[in-house]
């Protein structure tokens, strides 16, 4: 893996000294890529996203990501979960993806407790319905119990089944439907501050429209796959588009890894 900007001054090229050797053609440690995503020192929360597309825009190859993911992409898609509080996920997202709990990795386990978190992220679930199959591992197994977020019009029997399970159900909407900046807002009052969304593309694209995103992971696959696959965020769009600035730039066998940050975050 080879960084194409050094992930702490922009205004150095690859060219120039690299006394980190982080610019070398090589495979970088967890450690180095914790380091290279570490979250911001605030006490604010903070939401990331991470996902990959191909070059004509697909987020999904035959309904999944692994298709147009690689080795790479994996061990930074390990890391941020290593360093996130909480991993958010749509609910049809945790129905095509085959969504189990987070694990504890021995690799962060350090890190994790210095910080103060737990050995794993939850899993938090967004559904306006509640339609999830609660008999799921990743409600009956987790190492930290799963949350659901969803409205306070949501059904009653599937706020029931949820807590019956075991999950955690948070209110982040006064209807049926999810408030995207009431949800981030609610997970943080429980002290899940370092929030990482993985989508689905409908899920991302509110929490764009929301204005509550703070930075973007983005892979760049080397694929063209044609077809109607959704992009990486989808639903209605934003009266202006929001610019975001390149934090970092890795590249490896072709894939490029990206960090963008909101313009008017540090």
């Amino acid at each position: 893996m080879r960084s194409l900007f050094p992930v702490t001054d922009l205004t150095t090229t690859a060219a120039a000294p690299d006394p980190s050797g982080l610019l070398t053609d090589r495979e970088w440690s967890l450690d180095e890529l914790a380091d290279a995503y570490a979250y911001p020192a605030t006490g604010d929360p903070w939401l990331r996203a991470n996902m990959v597309s191909t070059l004509d825009g697909a987020a999904q190859h035959d309904g999944r990501s692994q298709g147009i993911s690689c080795a790479a992409d994996m061990r930074i898609f390990g890391t941020l979960r290593g360093l996130a509080d909480v991993v958010i996920a749509g609910a049809e997202t945790v129905r095509l993806e085959g969504y189990r709990p987070a694990r504890a990795r021995e690799a962060f386990a350090g890190r994790r407790a210095a910080a103060g978190q737990g050995p794993a992220p939850a899993v938090a679930v967004v559904s306006g319905s509640l339609d999830l199959d609660f008999s799921l591992p990743l409600f009956t197994e987790p190492l930290v119990p799963t949350l659901v977020v969803t409205g306070a019009g949501a059904p009653a029997d599937r706020i029931a089944a949820a807590r019956k399970a075991g999950a955690e159900v948070v209110i982040a909407g006064e209807g049926a439907r999810v408030d995207p900046a009431r949800a981030v807002r609610e997970l943080a009052d429980r002290g899940l501050r370092r929030q990482l969304t993985e989508g689905g593309p409908r899920l991302l694209g509110q929490f764009v429209a929301a204005g509550v995103l703070d930075e973007l992971c983005l892979t760049l696959s080397p694929m063209l796959t044609a077809g109607d696959a959704q992009r990486i965020a989808g639903g209605p769009g934003v009266t202006v588009p929001e610019r975001f600035a390149l934090a970092s730039l890795l590249e490896e066998d072709g894939f490029l890894f990206g960090r963008y940050r909101r313009r008017d975050v540090g």
